[in-house]
């Protein structure tokens, strides 16, 4: 590591009701990773924000090069090299790489945009990255993965000097993330500053030097990575020891009755003939490997894909479900794996989230009973703890963790009975997961049912009471949690014959 290229010193920033930064102070070396930790809602989006020019400080000073700085947007920033890679990409499909890496900037030939050199300098990026992609390839067409890469590529355009990874891995595969480490080690060498903000504990063992942690909008400490444990970060970001062991027998009544039974389900090459049953009071987990087909034949339960061939059953009774509509009124929910895409509208409030799934019960004709929504939506948010100033928030403000929770209670307030959550807790930090799994565990001793799709072993193995494990659009096994092992779940998941 050289010369700190960058210092945010005593860093104040405060919204109407919360103080979302209290005199936060955080640097970064040339040629260094330096992880940026805390829960959600502890201030590491807010205080890179007020870095890029998206917020103003109310006070503090950040120095950049040598050189107090200030921006007011993010073009100033990257101007001087400054360059965030976003978790949700910011790339437009219809356009083709080299369009999306220098859109705005495109190289002219007198009045006209020069194609031919668009694409060489796209061609002479991917050559600094060590990777292979086509700059005149639609962007659509690429992998996320590779989406990623052209992100990257187009921050490197930017003549970077201090590089912002925000969640970079959380939609990509195992390949694709020792890919994304690999360029990454090589931008250090190249002394370039590298901040990576990751929820992922293993990760920031394997590609970080130093780990500086945040909680509730105050500066925690810095450790050096290879001097601290797992636990030593987990205990600065939430303040109290939290324990992920393994559940070590099922809670589930023997005689618990079958609330939903899957037959023969095909829905393309991804769902062939997948057939289980779910117990009132259960969490059964679904684990496999990325493409396993798992999301695929949640959203065929749910209607939302097409199925092909095979019988559902709700209670002992056969139902057809061919629309998320028909889902929902057989007593289904489903928290996508993308809750902002299909699990909430940011743009709107908790309490218009929250009564999404039902709104025709809160209306009268065309008028909606508004004191009758904002009564179910803040009982829920006192049960769920959810962290918010007051329910008429939009939901774009608050963190991942609480996002999740107005998912959760959009299905709640519809009182569903079976509860698919497709990842419940990716990209949320380990104190919020900890309350996910506490909600989760309060709802099945209820009486209500979920079916967890994870790709995440320690949550598979904490959580579910059996197991349903995937490989090839095929079900390959079928665990009892008192028989569960990291190693037969694998052994099972790269299987392509069912058990």
């Amino acid at each position: 590591m050289g010369e700190v290229i960058l210092e945010m010193k005593e860093i104040d920033k405060s919204f109407p009701g919360v103080h979302a930064l209290d005199h936060v102070s955080f640097d970064v070396k040339c040629g260094e990773v330096h992880a940026l930790m805390g829960e959600n809602g502890a201030g590491k989006s807010t205080l890179m924000k007020v870095l890029t020019g998206i917020y103003s400080k109310d006070s503090g000073s950040i120095i950049f090069d040598g050189k107090e700085i200030e921006f007011h947007s993010t073009r100033e920033a990257q101007e001087a090299g400054i360059v965030i890679v976003h978790q949700e990409l910011n790339m437009i499909g219809d356009l083709t790489v080299a369009q999306n890496i220098f859109i705005g900037r495109e190289p002219k030939k007198g009045f006209r945009i020069d194609d031919k050199k668009m694409i060489e300098d796209s061609k002479a990026l991917f050559d600094r990255l060590k990777i292979h992609i086509d700059p005149t390839e639609k962007m659509s067409e690429l992998t996320v993965g590779k989406q990623q890469m052209c992100e990257i590529a187009k921050a490197i355009s930017h003549n970077a000097k201090v590089i912002i990874f925000d969640e970079p891995s959380a939609a990509l595969t195992e390949k694709e993330i020792e890919d994304l480490f690999a360029i990454i080690r090589d931008l250090r060498s190249q002394n370039l500053g590298i901040v990576y903000i990751s929820h992922r504990m293993d990760e920031i063992k394997v590609i970080t030097d130093r780990v500086s942690v945040m909680r509730d909008g105050t500066y925690v400490g810095t450790l050096i990575t290879e001097d601290c444990t797992k636990e030593d970060i987990i205990n600065m970001m939430v303040g109290r020891v939290i324990y992920e062991k393994p559940k070590e027998k099922s809670l589930v009544a023997k005689d618990a009755p079958v609330v939903l039974k899957v037959e023969h389900l095909n829905a393309g090459h991804m769902v062939q003939d997948i057939s289980f049953e779910l117990k009132k009071g259960e969490i059964l987990g679904f684990s496999g490997l990325m493409g396993a087909g798992r999301t695929e034949t949640a959203r065929a339960i749910f209607g939302a894909d097409p199925k092909q061939s095979g019988e559902i059953y709700i209670n002992g009774k056969k139902v057809e479900i061919n629309s998320p509509e028909d889902a929902v009124k057989n007593g289904i929910g489903y928290l996508s794996e993308d809750r902002r895409r299909y699990g909430v509208v940011v743009q709107k409030t908790i309490i218009e989230n929250s009564t999404l799934a039902c709104l025709e019960d809160y209306t009268n004709g065309a008028v909606i009973n508004k004191g009758k929504e904002k009564e179910i939506t803040e009982k829920f948010i006192k049960e769920m703890d959810t962290k918010t100033p007051s329910s008429d928030q939009l939901v774009m403000n608050l963190s991942g963790g609480n996002q999740q929770k107005v998912v959760i209670t959009k299905w709640l307030v519809k009182n569903c009975d079976i509860l698919i959550f497709d990842e419940p807790t990716r990209g949320i930090d380990v104190g919020a997961k900890s309350e996910i799994y506490k909600l989760m565990n309060a709802l099945t001793a209820e009486g209500k049912s979920i079916i967890m799709i994870s790709s995440e072993m320690n949550e598979i193995l904490r959580m579910s009471d059996r197991i349903i494990v995937m490989c090839e659009g095929k079900k390959t096994g079928e665990i009892a949690i008192e028989e569960a092992t990291q190693e037969l779940i694998m052994d099972k998941a790269t299987r392509d014959i069912v058990a």
